[in-house]
């Protein structure tokens, strides 16, 4: 019974996926914009970064970035606390 339930829930997470990723596919969007356009134009300029996405992420966001990377360490200590996971040694 319960394997049949662990299926059961894969099966719809699986399908849940699926049909997400399928609505996200939206042909009436541009490939371009002009927010794209001027990063493409200004961003090794403005932040002497020869990867436009490192320019984005680390530049343009910096202060985005740092918050996510906050929330995803605070998260992770919290998981390992939890668990009571131990230093060896």
């Amino acid at each position: 019974m319960e394997k049949s339930i662990k299926i059961s829930v894969l099966v719809l997470l699986c399908a849940f996926l699926l049909m997400a990723g399928m609505l996200m596919h939206n042909e009436d969007m541009p490939d371009s914009t002009p927010m794209d356009d001027y990063f493409i134009e200004n961003g090794q300029v403005q932040t002497g970064s020869n990867n436009i996405v490192a320019a984005i992420v680390f530049d343009y966001r910096g202060l985005d970035t740092l918050g996510e990377a906050s929330v995803l360490f605070g998260a992770a200590t919290g998981v390992l606390i939890a668990l009571g996971v131990k230093k060896s040694g």
